[in-house]
């Protein structure tokens, strides 16, 4: 009975993401911020280990640009890692770094996008933080969609690093606290984010059915969109995708009012 039911599936699902797409509405999102969430609970699921989740969740990463790619999306920011991960067992942060790089690495050299690892680089292992630099300098001159690598990331983190980048520059110009205090504004900040330059996300997707943001993109998201999906990442399908970005194009964004 299951086998059949999943059948019907690989039958059933392609015609109705077509469908989906056929009727996508024209306002689609630039910038797309996935938080990849569940990879422990679905390999508990399937009575599997920790890294047998990572692996499924890094082998779902390709097929998730690959969607964005289809429909035009300009920028992902994809959350493999967060400052807070980095407290987890040394063994099991060790293979989940080891499973990043891999996949990271993978990405880089098929040279279809352009990498950007945005985090707290200073706090991950030298090897980690070399790896994610090689792959951003190989896919520099890439005339594609920009994905941000999240790892070692964190929103509150973000902010105090903009913060810091800021006094720093000013304290090369000469600048006085009293005159800084005078002239900084909002997108003085903006521009010493981990994403400077970039568009905020238009979208928020966090799969595993948790409804909170946990610290990611807290600054950019301000006036984002939110999508909330209970498939665990590794189980993320194409058509969860459509659904996501059907859901986006169909609202009456209000842009935070």
């Amino acid at each position: 009975m299951v086998d059949w039911k999943r059948g019907l599936r690989r039958v059933l699902y392609p015609a109705y993401e077509r469908r989906v797409l056929r009727r996508m509405p024209d306002n689609l999102p630039k910038h797309v911020g996935v938080m990849l969430d569940g990879n422990r609970r679905w390999a508990k699921a399937v009575g599997r280990d920790t890294a047998h989740g990572h692996r499924a969740g890094a082998a779902n990463i390709e097929p998730l640009l690959t969607w964005c790619e289809e429909i035009g999306i300009e920028v992902v920011t994809l959350w493999l890692l967060s400052t807070d991960n980095l407290n987890r067992p040394p063994a099991e942060l060790q293979q989940l770094l080891e499973i990043i790089e891999d996949a990271v690495d993978s990405l880089a050299d098929q040279r279809r996008w352009r990498l950007n690892p945005v985090g707290a680089l200073d706090l991950l292992p030298d090897r980690t933080a070399a790896r994610l630099k090689a792959a951003a300098e190989r896919t520099v001159d890439v005339d594609g969609m920009i994905v941000n690598v999240a790892v070692g990331y964190g929103g509150r983190r973000e902010i105090a690093d903009a913060v810091r980048s800021l006094l720093h520059e000013h304290a090369g110009k000469g600048t006085s606290l009293e005159e800084l205090a005078q002239i900084i504004d909002v997108e003085h900040i903006a521009d010493h984010l981990y994403t400077k330059g970039q568009p905020d996300p238009d979208l928020v997707i966090r799969t595993s059915g948790e409804q909170r943001l946990g610290g990611f993109l807290l600054w950019q998201s301000a006036k984002s969109e939110f999508y909330f999906c209970e498939a665990y990442w590794p189980d993320f399908r194409r058509v969860d995708f459509l659904r996501a970005i059907r859901a986006y194009a169909l609202r009456e964004r209000r842009f935070g009012a």
